[in-house]
């Protein structure tokens, strides 16, 4: 049994790709995954630039380092749900864990501090599982002026892999939990972009890339006048 294979089987099944059309859209040719498949004599050992490719395809995380304790995408949530006035609503968990708009924030605890209800029929527009969303506050104001110190952040867990220009939640190398915009120019390049003009953008390049952690993009925002 081969889990990195038995991974890419379930992917390949959600996402409704044979191995070769995989293999194209992450290396350029049909045969990444006939390869993986191939029996060798011993260990078997896979190209780890050509399996990272892949994961971005298949929507997987591709990870190797210490354990990860921020806003983890493989914790179970309950999902609550309320009728109002003859209206669905979906209460999502907000987090005690801050993503700084700055140089970046320690993650907290890991526990539920309260829930915010939204509406079912509004998330089920937005194509977000409550399943997959969690709440976070902002600290700091690298990312003015569309998110503010205090804002509220609806994070997506189940979209983890980089569109350019949209924003998302992170670990970065230090290990702190940040929110920024994100560019993948190239495999080799990840570039962190603020909104706010004052600070500059920062580039992460060759295996520091790896050691950033994707836990979410963020969907939606509610600004703080407290």
């Amino acid at each position: 049994m081969d889990p990195i294979l038995d991974a890419i089987d379930q992917a390949l099944k959600k996402k409704n790709l044979s191995d070769a059309a995989a293999s194209r859209l992450a290396v350029g040719h049909p045969s990444l995954i006939k390869n993986f498949r191939m029996p060798r004599d011993g260990e078997k050992r896979y190209n780890v630039p050509s399996l990272q490719r892949l994961a971005d395809v298949l929507e997987l995380e591709f990870y190797f380092g210490p354990p990860r304790d921020a806003v983890d995408s493989s914790k179970s949530v309950t999902v609550e749900h309320a009728l109002i006035e003859g209206e669905s609503y979906t209460a999502l968990p907000l987090m005690d864990a801050d993503v700084s708009a700055g140089p970046g924030a320690e993650s907290g605890s890991q526990e539920i501090d309260g829930l915010i209800a939204f509406r079912s029929d509004w998330l089920s527009s937005a194509n977000i599982s409550a399943s997959d969303a969690c709440i976070v506050r902002v600290r700091g104001g690298s990312m003015l002026p569309r998110l503010r110190d205090g804002d509220l952040a609806l994070i997506d867990r189940s979209r983890r892999t980089i569109r350019n220009g949209a924003v998302y939640a992170f670990t970065d190398i230090d290990e702190q939990l940040r929110i920024k915009r994100l560019d993948r120019p190239d495999e080799k390049t990840l570039i962190l972009h603020s909104d706010n003009p004052d600070n500059p953008s920062e580039l992460r390049r060759g295996l520091d890339i790896n050691r950033v952690i994707i836990h979410g993009q963020l969907v939606w925002s509610c600004q703080s006048w407290g």
